[in-house]
């Protein structure tokens, strides 16, 4: 987000990384990939519903202190390669 400096991220990104961490123990964060054409992520998240979905990523700091947008993708497992 253009509003916030260079620093304010670097304040935050220290207990972004512990949060995202401690999720990824607990089994909530499956994984993370950083993007390649701009700066932001893409997190795999493990919720029982997009409330739930939304509640986790309510919680993470850079959501908290309105400094990144998240936007919630429902998934669903793909049917291709199960049995006939």
């Amino acid at each position: 987000m253009d509003k916030f400096s260079e620093d304010d991220f670097a304040q935050v990104i220290p207990e972004e990384t512990q949060a995202v961490r401690e999720l990824y123990i607990e089994g909530i964060v499956r994984a993370i990939w950083l993007r390649g054409d701009t700066r932001g992520a893409c997190f795999f998240l493990e919720a029982e519903s997009l409330a739930a979905a939304e509640s986790i990523v309510a919680k993470f700091p850079l959501a908290q202190k309105r400094m990144s947008e998240f936007r919630i993708i429902p998934l669903q497992p793909y049917g291709g390669f199960g049995p006939i």
